[in-house]
């Protein structure tokens, strides 16, 4: 159904559920797959909902003065959310990450009037975690939305992402397929499954480079968007029922199912959360896999779609 909106921001959700039908005979699975296709936000990722949800909020709460300096470590796709919100709502921003984030990611930033700080990619996101607090300390007035530990990140998707899942599955769902990045999809998806007395397995997703959930052990690897080399407060562990570590080649091969076998131009942590429902035990029922983001910011890395 169309709708009228005020401002951009009032677009952000509602996104499409797709069954994948040539990936369940692909893969040879026995239970419908559906893809949450986030790439129908605004600005083409999930973490619309998550930036606005975040600066929504703290003007509410008082957190966020008008015009003041918005400051945030990201990987990129929160960063993009943030630039667009903050655009709308009137706040600089400034965007600490690791230098080695897509050029297509930065370029969506510092379009929306963002400037782009780069921090050392072998320190990842705990590198630009850190230069972003040292700002925040120096800036009097200046907010971090803080997507990593604030609350308010796996709150956004118990009100939104969650309630969208579950109506349009009228309720029947056996797995949630979601990447950890900030760990808020995944938490807040679940907690409102729980909520209504669902019985859905949640599985996360990592990267097997860097199995901080699953082994404890943290380390380089080329999965933009999950993997952040260090457990986030936003995420609720109990609530995992299966946490699968996937290698960089294989979330890049299920990137290309998506676009060679669907249709779906997604970005690597949605491949990487594909393969995952390939791996998974006992799914019993319909999946959803969460498909974060939109391919075309990916398509300057080197083998990815070749």
């Amino acid at each position: 159904m169309e709708k009228r909106c005020q401002n951009i921001l009032e677009a952000i959700g509602g996104t499409p559920l797709v069954e994948l039908k040539a990936i369940e005979a692909e893969f040879g699975l026995r239970f419908p797959l559906f893809a949450k296709i986030e790439r129908f936000n605004p600005t083409g990722s999930i973490k619309d909902r998550t930036a606005y949800w975040l600066l929504k909020e703290a003007k509410r709460k008082g957190e966020l003065k008008d015009g003041a300096l918005v400051i945030e470590p990201t990987s990129g796709n929160t960063g993009i959310g943030l630039a667009m919100c903050c655009a709308v709502l009137g706040h600089p921003l400034h965007i600490y990450m690791p230098s080695s984030a897509s050029k297509e990611r930065i370029s969506m930033m510092e379009a929306f009037g963002a400037k782009v700080i780069l921090t050392p990619s072998e320190k990842g996101m705990a590198g630009s975690v850190e230069a972003a607090e040292a700002e925040k300390k120096a800036t009097q007035g200046s907010f971090i939305p803080g997507q990593f530990s604030n609350k308010d990140n796996p709150k956004a998707h118990f009100e939104t992402t969650g309630p969208e899942i579950y109506e349009a599955m009228e309720g029947k769902i056996g797995a949630i397929v979601a990447g950890i990045g900030t760990g808020g999809t995944i938490t807040g998806i679940a907690q409102y499954l729980k909520s209504r007395g669902s019985n859905a397995k949640i599985i996360g997703v990592e990267p097997l480079s860097s199995p901080l959930l699953s082994r404890g052990i943290a380390g380089p690897h080329l999965i933009q968007g999950i993997g952040a080399n260090f457990v986030p407060e936003a995420l609720d562990r109990s609530l995992l029922d299966e946490v699968i570590d996937i290698s960089d080649e294989e979330a890049y091969e299920g990137t290309r199912l998506l676009a060679h076998k669907e249709g779906i131009l997604a970005g690597i942590s949605s491949g990487a959360a594909l393969m995952a429902v390939k791996k998974a035990v006992a799914i019993d029922g319909p999946a959803v896999v969460i498909l974060p983001d939109n391919g075309e910011r990916y398509l300057s890395v080197e083998g990815l779609f070749k």
